[in-house]
């Protein structure tokens, strides 16, 4: 029994150990914020709590970049008793001060130890006595010669302490340090001030609120230089922290509201989509490499520093001369600092929740428009996700819903279910409102109909209508990958592009009928296929490799399969052997009416994909055609050269059905 006991008791202890020493392990940052409160009561915290107590000079700040929780010798220890009085060192830069007193605060909710609330106020009084007359702080107090007397929001160092003052004048957060009412009094009045500054300081360009520059003067208030690569320009990282701040404001001033509203339209303004950071390790685990590579489903990036006229991103090495891109500095800058922030993205989820409450309409999921509905990225609308926006819609509703989609990259695999009808999607602009994935036959591994898992966009609700959107495959040259899939009838699809590789766009369904009007459609092999009727119209057909554009598979009894009118085919120069069409099935009907071929369309126009009888049964045909592609006297002789009155069944209404809904037939009555 006593040898259990006691095997217990090491297992317990052990386990309390080695938790610890988890604790311990980690930055000091991340110590002042940790959230288990029974550890800020231990052993180890109490002795951490001697080293914080012991770095705080009389004049009540801390010097940065010291990692508290590490153990000192006795001999560091003395040095620092005599550095009490002198205040050289103090300062807010790099949460230095306001992470000791975070630190200290939770000591003394703990153990209720009175020096830990003395170091407190102490560190409280130091904020307050470094203040500027104009609201603003410092980097270091007593004050220091050269850049270290600008207003410092580099770092989120003032925002770090109005912070503090913010839960000192009006939250729980410290209300167990009983704090004496003419310092909460004070705190109140400094943050007020501290607010009032980050307003004054609000950049102006061109006549328009912007945002902020990590350092301004503490006299003019303008962008100032720091350190020779920091200079004067607009702050996508800085910024951000900033607005968070404002946006926790309790009743805000209409100038808040209007520094929010100008910082958030900078922020959509400036945001940098398509470009992700990569970095490039050695064994040692050490970076080496930093570098900026294009991915279209990356998240929006916005740049460490930009122009104050024109909001374009620049670089500085420690040479001061501004470049215009990451890859012109040296590697130590390059490598060693922060150039470009995603920060503004949680001000742009946030501010929409921020806005209707000050709108005093604060939407809820059962608030929401079941027939209308705004998908966008930013967070500006009802969802970010077009899926959710989709799975949200009523189903077999009884009048069309309409999700209009803001501009962004929707990096998501999106199905339209087949109780999804009488659905409209409404892209702001096609060539900035992009759907994307990057599935392929190999990666997913499903067996010979892998193909048909690949879509990035899947429509199986018939009446469905889309426009000024991209659709988009980015899998590359990796085999089968489809951007757009419609299974569904009654189909428009206008104004829109639809990009990838091979089989790019599968349209299907026996007897289905489907519209793609005006839009642009890129791919290498049989980049458009399947068996639907589907009617393109004045849109642009573009080759990227030499191989076939369609692959229909017309069932035998459909009078029409594909017809292409007023179309443009074109293709990426080189080109010289691509083929119009190849049968996916025997019947297939493919049919070209007074479209342009470029010089890539091979002078025989179509193969049979090594199927004898398909050279009989297929029906390919051109009428009116022109450019050099067209060359109907080389054409294979089973193809056709239709006449005029032959052409002219060749209408809208004959391959869509004139079926009509109110009044208008089908493919006219989408838009009101």
């Amino acid at each position: 029994m006593f040898n259990f006991l006691r095997c217990s008791l090491f297992f317990i202890l052990t386990n309390i150990t080695y938790t610890q020493t988890q604790v311990l392990d980690a930055s000091w940052k991340e110590i002042t914020h940790l959230k288990d409160s029974s550890w800020f009561a231990t052993i180890e915290a109490k002795a951490v709590a001697g080293n914080v107590l012991l770095f705080q000079r009389d004049i009540g700040g801390w010097p940065k970049n010291i990692q508290m929780h590490k153990p000192f010798s006795e001999g560091k220890k003395r040095e620092l008793n005599e550095l009490k009085s002198i205040p050289r060192g103090c300062t807010i830069d790099n949460g230095a001060t306001t992470q000791e007193m975070i630190f200290l605060s939770k000591m003394y909710q703990q153990t209720k130890n009175g020096q830990y609330r003395t170091a407190f106020l102490k560190g409280l009084d130091y904020l307050l006595d470094a203040q500027y007359e104009n609201g603003g702080w410092p980097q270091f107090y007593p004050l220091r010669k050269g850049y270290y007397t600008h207003i410092t929001y580099n770092d989120d160092a003032m925002v770090n302490v109005l912070r503090i003052l913010k839960d000192i004048a009006g939250s729980k957060r410290f209300v167990h340090l009983d704090i004496p009412v003419e310092k909460v009094k004070k705190a109140r009045l400094a943050f007020e001030k501290g607010i009032d500054c980050i307003l004054k300081t609000q950049y102006v360009q061109n006549g328009k609120l912007t945002v902020w520059c990590a350092q301004h003067d503490e006299n003019t208030l303008l962008p100032a230089k720091a350190r020779s690569y920091e200079l004067p320009s607009l702050s996508g990282s800085e910024s951000a922290k900033i607005v968070l701040l404002l946006l926790s404001v309790e009743n805000p001033s209409d100038e808040v509201v209007a520094a929010i509203e100008s910082a958030v339209k900078w922020f959509k303004e400036t945001k940098i989509e398509g470009l992700r950071e990569e970095r490039v390790y050695n064994d040692n685990g050490k970076l080496i490499k930093k570098i900026m590579v294009p991915d279209a489903g990356a998240k929006p990036l916005w740049a460490r520093f930009m122009e104050l006229e024109d909001n374009r991103p620049f670089f500085c090495d420690r040479d001061g001369i501004k470049k215009e891109s990451i890859e012109e500095i040296g590697e130590e800058r390059r490598n060693g600092y922060k150039w470009y922030t995603d920060e503004p993205l949680e001000v742009l989820v946030k501010y929409p929740k921020w806005k209707a409450k000050i709108m005093g309409k604060a939407k809820t999921k059962g608030d929401i428009d079941i027939y209308n509905m705004v998908v966008a990225k930013d967070g500006t609308g009802d969802f970010t996700s077009i899926q959710e926006a989709i799975n949200s819609a009523k189903g077999f509703p009884d009048r069309r819903v309409t999700i209009k989609i803001k501009n962004g990259i929707y990096k998501e695999k999106v199905e339209v279910y087949e109780w999804n009808t009488h659905m409209s999607i409404i892209g702001e602009d096609k060539d900035k409102t992009i759907i994307t994935y990057d599935d392929y036959f190999e990666r997913l591994n499903l067996g010979r109909n892998s193909t048909f898992h690949t879509p990035t966009f899947l429509v199986q609700g018939n009446d469905f209508y889309a426009e000024n959107l991209t659709f988009q495959n980015t899998a590359g040259q990796k085999g089968q990958a489809v951007a757009l899939a419609v299974n569904a009838d009654r189909v428009l699809i206008e104004n829109c592009k639809i990009k990838g590789n091979q089989d790019t766009l599968y349209t299907t369904g026996e007897g289905f009928r489907q519209y793609y009007k005006d839009c642009y459609i890129e791919g290498t092999t049989d980049f458009i296929f399947g068996q639907a009727t589907a009617l393109f119209q004045n849109s642009v057909i573009h080759s990227k490799s030499d191989s076939f554009i369609t692959a229909a598979s017309t069932s035998k009894n459909m009078e029409f399969g594909y017809v292409f009118k007023g179309c443009k085919l074109t293709g990426t120069p080189g080109l010289g052997k691509v083929y119009l069409g190849r049968p996916w099935r025997t019947y297939a009907k493919t049919v070209f009416i007074n479209c342009f071929m470029g010089d890539h369309i091979i002078p025989e126009g179509w193969d049979n994909w090594s199927n004898e009888k398909a050279m009989g049964e297929t029906f390919y045909a051109e009428y009116n055609c022109s450019g050099p592609g067209f060359q109907p006297g080389k054409r294979v002789g089973w193809s056709y050269q239709i006449k005029k009155s032959e052409a002219k069944k060749y209408t809208v209404g004959n391959i869509l059905g004139n079926q009509k809904k109110e009044g208008k037939p089908w493919y006219l009555n989408f838009r009101k």
